[in-house]
């Protein structure tokens, strides 16, 4: 965060701060009754993280603030119905709350044979891959062809759309100090808004496609739209149909278990922290100093805190006997995280930015969105050697609107799992991850392209979208199994 941030949120009070969190806790519970009483937002399957984010934009400076000032010259509520201390406190909650979510990803989780994840999950990791590339192609194009020489935006645009819609809000919210130190910062805010675009397209283009697959028959595991579950559609799991969210592995005389894992998670982002200054510092005493390149002072901690989970996973994997690690506690810290990291991200969103810039927003959400649609149709059939379907609206959901949207378009048309479609897709995750959707290609794709240009990253780029392109095609494409 920039000085002038950082010390006006160091010089809150405690209860100020405290306050702003219960606030946000509130707001996402008026999320989800708004969600309960919204058949169509039920229908879009829209987070309420989301909705009660929009509520929060709703009543902030944003729009509340903006019409009052308007009608009534009036700055009284300039904010909105909150305070400009909670607003300082929410501005700087997702690129803490973003650490979190990516220190979890792999704690816990039990890492296959390498074998058995190519063999498996192969065809989804040649999809996902070449659909990342391609927007970083698009974009870039887009950038130096376009919205660069007309809009007079930083060649960092490009990478707005693999951002935006593979890494969605977290990850876009996450960059927001990487955004301000190449002299960007509207780029968050146009990377937010084209986030909730991803996520809006994602859903209503699944489900469009879904109910097109239901009529030409083009599988039959699907679950039409209209017969899916009450849980489904509200978001409250019955009674008969719940499950535990977690094992209490140790004794809560000892140390209560949430504590526990909270500890692991905050010992990887501490690994994270320690290797990335340690880079810092490398580049700075070697090549930094010597060519004036500089990468790793771009980079933010949450890929790096990913990759202190993994090494926290390898030691867990050789060491915990007991098995004292739960992988679905991990997974609900995970959730809380996220949730208030989206609340937050949407109620600080600056739609001003937005409009200021909205032919180069209409452009890059109308091109991810085309590109994703374009790619699903024409690779998935070609690259996936069965279940071409099922498993490929796993990726057309995290190509538009991040993994959970993928994961939801595939328990619809698969609800019973006869597929591989969700274990394929799990097993994607582990080699697609670590690098884009906010991975660390992601989090690198702006410090590259400041630092290379954008025409040596458009180079690159197309070469790693081309090779996977044929990998899937030549490879998993013309290895055809029986269904």
């Amino acid at each position: 965060m920039s000085n002038k941030v950082e010390k006006k949120v160091r010089s809150l009070s405690f209860d100020a701060i405290a306050f702003a969190l219960v606030i946000i806790s509130v707001i996402l519970l008026i999320g989800k009754w708004i969600r309960l009483k919204v058949p169509l937002f039920q229908k879009l399957f829209l987070p309420s993280s989301i909705i009660g984010g929009f509520f929060a934009l709703l009543l902030g400076p944003e729009v509340l603030g903006r019409m009052v000032e308007a009608t009534t010259g009036d700055e009284a509520m300039a904010f909105g119905i909150f305070t400009e201390d909670m607003y300082d406190v929410w501005a700087e909650l997702p690129g803490l709350l973003i650490n979190v979510v990516f220190a979890c990803l792999f704690i816990g989780f039990a890492i296959p044979r390498l074998q058995e994840v190519w063999r498996t999950g192969g065809p989804q990791v040649a999809l996902g891959y070449t659909i990342s590339w391609a927007q970083y192609v698009v974009g870039i194009l887009l950038a130096i062809t376009v919205l660069t020489p007309i809009f007079n935006l930083d060649p960092a645009v490009g990478a707005l759309i693999e951002i935006s819609f593979v890494g969605g809000h977290g990850t876009a919210a996450g960059l927001g100090d990487t955004f301000e130190a190449i002299g960007f910062p509207e780029g968050q805010d146009l990377a937010l808004g084209l986030a909730t675009i991803g996520i809006l397209s994602g859903v209503i283009i699944g489900i469009i496609f879904i109910n097109w697959a239901a009529r030409k028959g083009i599988t039959n595991t699907l679950a039409h739209p209209k017969d899916l579950s009450t849980d489904q559609k509200t978001g409250i799991v019955q009674k008969e149909n719940r499950e535990s969210a977690g094992e209490l592995t140790t004794s809560p005389i000892s140390i209560e278990p949430l504590a526990f894992h909270a500890g692991l998670v905050g010992l990887a982002i501490f690994i994270g922290y320690l290797i990335l200054e340690f880079f810092v510092w490398l580049e700075d005493m070697t090549w930094g100093s010597a060519y004036d390149l500089y990468l790793f002072e771009y980079v933010p901690l949450f890929p790096i805190a990913m990759i202190g989970g993994i090494i926290i996973q390898i030691v867990i994997a050789k060491t915990d006997r007991s098995e004292v690690v739960d992988r679905p506690t991990i997974s609900r810290i995970q959730g809380f995280a996220l949730d208030i990291l989206i609340v937050s991200a949407m109620a600080t969103l600056s739609l001003q930015v937005i409009g200021d810039n909205i032919v180069p927003f209409v452009l890059l959400a109308v091109a991810g969105i085309v590109l994703n649609v374009v790619m699903f149709m024409f690779l998935a059939p070609r690259m996936i050697p069965s279940y071409w379907f099922e498993r490929g609206m796993g990726d057309l959901g995290q190509s538009t609107g991040v993994a959970a949207t993928g994961i939801m378009l595939m328990q619809i048309v698969d609800p019973e799992n006869r597929t591989p479609a969700l274990q394929a897709f799990g097993y994607k995750q582990i080699l697609f991850e670590p690098m884009v959707g906010g991975g660390l290609f992601t989090a690198a794709s702006i410090p590259f392209i400041v630092q290379f240009g954008p025409v040596p990253v458009l180079i690159a780029v197309t070469i790693l979208m081309i090779a996977f392109w044929l990998l899937g095609v030549l490879y998993f494409g013309k290895n055809k199994a029986e269904r």
